[in-house]
């Protein structure tokens, strides 16, 4: 009998792997990083970090070292956004709380800053330098707070002029280089969009994209010599590829195309490089060309093991290119790669093999990434035949006989995706035990035209059964216990979880709701005024507030919080100009009236998502409480925590 006893406790211990939980400070302990501009020497890469508890501007060498922070703000989030080309002055950007109100700031070599677009309620965005840097340009709503106009900037005394006066709705979307042309982009709705191109020179605006159907244009960059337009379109196709429009001839070419969409195309400063990133199914791939002639050349990458190459950057000679790589184990990570020094020292082009650096390590010393789990891409079939691809995590040691909790994850937007790549807040939920789900209800960008469209006017109803049948998949899974699946989600997302347990009463435990739309009624008539060039598009994908009264009622959960009757958490940013505190205050209070538990958690320094670590720990650790409470309860996913005892010194490196 003893023997037994010991066989089968040999066999539990095999199955269930020895994996440490990790507190959320210690996964918040891993530091964010994003932007990269070059040194006019080419010695110095500035970023943005949030090692100090928010975001701030850093400089690090090309060799490595300690990060430097240039700004020290202990308020409000702080990014950078370049590099003066001649000097070491640097613009950076900053709101305050989270209201989205950025402003244009300067920080002078001496420390000193300097607001460069002042004002109350006005929001500005750097464009982009003149080629030989002595000038910059800024969109700005600063004349009409619904619109935003094209400025210069002096770079030595930052006077301004007005290049475009945007009064009929158009979004800024490239400059040629000669300053002949600006191209415009204009949504008619979440589908269908054109290009416009205005000639500073003689002040004539001309329609490039004149079409019939639905049919997406947007303009992305012009070519260096000023005589091309590259632009993204869907015209004929269910992905968008890369056009190019001869500013000359007025003649339209293709120019490159993939099996997904292509989502961007940028020149290096010199002009040698272009850069083009395409959606691959739920990862971005990278690819670079240099220009030889009229030609270009395939350029190959370097290969990193355990993530993707994102963010790629060239130094003003394009000696150098600096980059992330993010993995789903590993957060960004900053790269630099010198084209010119090869392994052995050599001369290097393009396409040869140069040497690479890795100048930060942002995961926690703390944390093993063996602990941590890959995604999956999976798909399954909805209620109406329909695929839907999702993003999976699954815990380490789930079994038949150690089965999950597991959550539906629902990405913001409506057009939103959730992607892979590391997710702190997905890896810390699956750490203790949860599987995830990241769902790309249709809707969802990515996936084609047709998918991306077949949400219009049907939020509440079609996108939510998806989220429905998301459920049903995990249930089928031998090792997710089918009584323990909630759903959670963050702004759009969150109004699906809030239109999940009003309209699905019965199909998820319990639900968390970060800033989420409630009354869209309240959210169409109080959306920003600068997003008035794109009221009409969200007007149609979601609902009129005047013409539609009906069914944005009927897909509102705040009008039908009495059906709710599962456990709900709701966190809320004070700030937030998107979803305003409102949409949380109601659905709170209409839904602890009929006596369901409620949590509620608002942050007075927050907008639409948290950029304070402080925040996101409290959040974080208030969301899995909750889960623990009124989700996982016993019998769920056990992890030996004899692991917690692990010595880090025999982590994988």
């Amino acid at each position: 009998m003893s023997t037994t006893r010991s066989t089968r406790s040999t066999r539990l211990f095999r199955i269930i792997p020895q994996v440490k939980r990790y507190t959320i400070e210690q996964f918040m302990a891993t530091t964010s990083l994003s932007g990269a501009s070059f040194s006019a020497d080419e010695k110095q890469i500035l970023f943005n970090s949030n090692a100090s508890g928010i975001f701030n501007a850093y400089t690090l060498t090309v060799d490595g070292g300690k990060p430097a922070p240039l700004t020290r703000s202990t308020t409000d989030s702080t990014f950078s956004v370049s590099f003066f080309p001649h000097d070491d002055r640097v613009l950076f950007t900053r709101d305050q709380g989270g209201d989205e109100n950025n402003h244009l700031f300067l920080l002078e070599v001496d420390g000193t800053e300097k607001d460069l677009t002042p004002g109350a309620g006005l929001k500005a965005q750097f464009m982009g330098w003149r080629p030989d840097g002595s000038a910059f340009f800024v969109s700005s709503n600063e004349r009409d707070v619904k619109f935003f106009d094209l400025y210069r900037y002096d770079s030595q005394t930052y006077a301004q002029i007005l290049l475009y006066r945007n009064e009929e709705g158009f979004e800024v979307g490239a400059i040629s280089r000669d300053e002949r042309w600006i191209a415009l982009n204009r949504a008619n709705t979440a589908t269908d969009s054109d290009i416009y191109l205005f000639d500073v020179a003689n002040r004539e605006l001309k329609h490039l994209t004149r079409h019939d159907g639905v049919i997406s244009f947007r303009a992305e960059t012009f070519d260096p010599a000023s005589q091309r337009l590259f632009f993204l379109t869907n015209e004929g196709s269910e992905f968008k590829r890369l056009r190019t429009y001869d500013l000359i001839t007025g003649i339209t070419t293709d120019h490159e195309s993939a099996d997904w969409d292509m989502i961007y195309t940028y020149f290096s400063r010199d002009g040698r490089f272009r850069v083009t990133g395409i959606n691959q199914d739920g990862s971005i791939v990278i690819r670079v060309g240099k220009a030889e002639g009229a030609e270009e050349k395939s350029v190959t990458l370097p290969t990193l093991p355990g993530g993707e190459i994102r963010g790629v950057t060239f130094s003003a000679s394009s000696a150098r290119m600096a980059f992330y790589v993010n993995g789903d184990r590993s957060p960004d990570n900053l790269f630099v790669y010198d084209f010119m020094t090869g392994e052995a020292g050599e001369a290097g082009e393009a396409g040869q093999p140069g040497s690479i650096r890795q100048l930060t390590r942002s995961l926690s010393d703390e944390i093993d990434p063996s602990d941590l789990v890959d995604a999956e891409v999976v798909r399954f079939r909805s209620f109406d035949g329909m695929v839907i691809p999702s993003i999976y995590y699954k815990p380490h040691g789930a079994s038949a006989t150690n089965k999950a909790p597991a959550l539906v994850y629902v990405h913001g937007g409506p057009g939103g995706q959730t992607m892979r790549g590391y997710n702190a807040q997905i890896q810390y939920l699956v750490n203790h035990g949860y599987a995830v789900l990241g769902i790309n209800n249709r809707g969802s960008s990515g996936y084609g035209k047709t998918f991306f469209a077949a949400a219009n006017r049907k939020h509440g109803r079609e996108p939510l059964w998806d989220c429905v049948e998301a459920k049903t998949y995990l249930a089928s899974l031998g090792y997710i216990d089918h009584e323990r699946i909630g759903i959670m989600g963050v702004s759009y997302g969150g109004y699906m979880t809030l239109a999940a347990l009003a309209f699905r009463p019965e199909t998820f435990k319990a639900g968390v709701d970060i800033f989420g739309v409630s009354n869209w009624l309240r959210t169409l008539e109080s959306i920003p005024p600068y997003w008035e060039s794109v009221r009409k598009a969200i007007y149609h994908e979601i609902g009129d507030p005047v013409k539609d009264i009906e069914i944005l009622v009927a897909t509102s959960p705040l009008f039908h919080a009495r059906e709710i009757r599962k456990p709900l958490m709701v966190v809320q940013g004070a700030n937030d100009p998107r979803v305003t505190k409102a949409e949380s205050d109601e659905i709170v209070e209409a839904v602890k009236g009929h006596d369901i538990p409620v949590e509620y958690v608002v942050f007075t320094d927050e907008g639409h998502g948290f950029t304070k670590k402080k925040n996101q720990i409290e959040a974080n650790r208030r969301i899995l409480e909750f889960l623990n409470k009124y989700l996982k309860g016993d019998g769920a996913l056990k992890v030996d925590e004899s692991a917690g005892n692990k010595n880090s010194n025999n982590r994988k490196q």
